[in-house]
């Protein structure tokens, strides 16, 4: 960038600095909820299917791995389908919320968290476990050891499922409605500005996406960390 750019960059962020930091507050809000969420529900389900055998579980992982890769905005169109007034939670009215866009970030992030941690759990299982037993221990402690082992894989799975709700453009513009003020977030933004000729605007908004899942990754690499020392 030159100095020109630099200086009008800088004008740009101090013109709209309220804005910029709803924008990124809210950013962190929806994709940090729906990760959460993701994980609440990927990891019981990734240990379930790592750790026990059962008819149709390969079809479930088949299933589970496909949904990985999911367009957003074929998961935007189903959600959008599914709040709409005329669909069956329409009475709830919360399309064009921040609410309906974590729904739709959760979807697209659970069957991530959930194929790698079941991944992670399975390539420990069978040495874990055998471990487990000729020390005496349980089954429930058993998996409690193996589980514990594979955290580094699990953690792994919720950062790509982070990754994967905070950079998605196509869902949340479909279900947000990019309003500003209220569902207006990182990527939409940059979509915004892009479409508008602010270029350089849009590549300073997309350099702290990257650097506030730099900031995100770090911290949970640190926490997986302390832990293992």
């Amino acid at each position: 960038m030159n100095a020109d750019l630099l200086s009008s960059v800088w004008q740009f962020f101090c013109q709209r600095g309220g804005e910029l930091s709803g924008i990124v507050g809210l950013s962190l809000m929806v994709s940090g909820s729906a990760v959460i969420i993701g994980a609440v529900l990927g990891v019981p389900l990734g240990a379930f299917l790592g750790l026990k055998r059962f008819p149709g579980r390969e079809l479930l992982l088949r299933i589970i791995y496909t949904l990985m890769s999911l367009p957003p905005v074929l998961a935007g169109l189903l959600i959008y389908l599914l709040f709409a007034r005329t669909g069956p939670l329409g009475f709830l009215d919360i399309l064009f919320t921040p609410p309906v866009m974590v729904v739709a970030q959760v979807l697209l992030a659970t069957p991530i968290i959930t194929a790698l941690s079941s991944a992670a759990i399975a390539a420990k299982e069978k040495l874990s476990m055998d471990t487990a037993r000729t020390l005496g221990a349980s089954e429930r402690q058993a998996a409690w050891m193996v589980i514990k082992e594979a955290r580094t894989g699990i953690l792994a799975g919720i950062m790509t499922g982070f990754g994967r709700a905070f950079g998605e453009v196509g869902a949340v513009m479909l279900v947000g409605g990019n309003v500003r003020y209220q569902t207006r977030v990182l990527t939409t933004s940059i979509v915004l500005e892009t479409r508008q000729g602010n270029y350089e605007f849009a590549i300073a908004l997309g350099l702290i996406l990257l650097l506030l899942s730099f900031v995100v990754s770090s911290v949970l690499l640190k926490i997986d960390d302390s832990k293992l020392s």
